[in-house]
């Protein structure tokens, strides 16, 4: 090792000389500082269908799968009642990330910094009709991100699942 520090040139930082051994301690703990401070962003709970409370009417569900339905919908089910729920949800992605060159050459990168951002949009529409009258159409949106890392990642199914649980509970909200 002290082969390869005394071929190294020195090092100028700041109009300041640094031996070759000096500047690779302050770099990596430099990176080590950095690395530690990174936070990353948790994904809200699902919500559980135990809080929401039933409508003060029964409907039907004519459109929609009755095991996407916002909580205050599923639980207000019925066969036979003259009103009718529609309910519809959309998927986006999108995917941020540092251009591979950046990355490679940033000390940080190998020791966990995020090399870029996973992001789901959930758009909603529930619809509430009554014969030909419309009684409430409710929209929502949610966006979920997540960053990745070399050493770890989330996978697109979690980030769905989290954007339609928020925007199952912004519909449940509006009810």
């Amino acid at each position: 090792m002290d082969e390869i520090l005394c071929k190294l040139k020195p090092l100028r930082i700041g109009g300041e000389v640094m031996k070759p051994g000096f500047a690779l301690a302050a770099l990596l703990a430099t990176t080590l500082t950095c690395a530690c401070s990174i936070e990353q962003p948790s994904l809200p709970p699902p919500t559980a269908q135990e809080s929401a409370h039933p409508l003060p009417f029964r409907g039907r569900l004519i459109d929609g799968d009755p095991s996407e339905l916002p909580p205050a919908v599923a639980i207000s089910l019925s066969h036979n009642s003259t009103v009718t729920f529609s309910y519809r949800e959309e998927l986006a992605h999108d995917e941020y990330y540092i251009p591979v060159l950046i990355s490679a050459l940033d000390p940080v990168t190998h020791v966990g910094a995020p090399l870029g951002d996973y992001g789901a949009t959930a758009f909603a529409s529930l619809s509430i009709i009554d014969g030909n009258r419309i009684l409430a159409d409710y929209t929502a949106k949610a966006y979920i991100t997540k960053s990745y890392s070399l050493y770890s990642e989330s996978t697109h199914l979690e980030l769905d699942r989290a954007a339609r649980a928020a925007v199952r509970e912004k519909i449940d909200q509006e009810l």
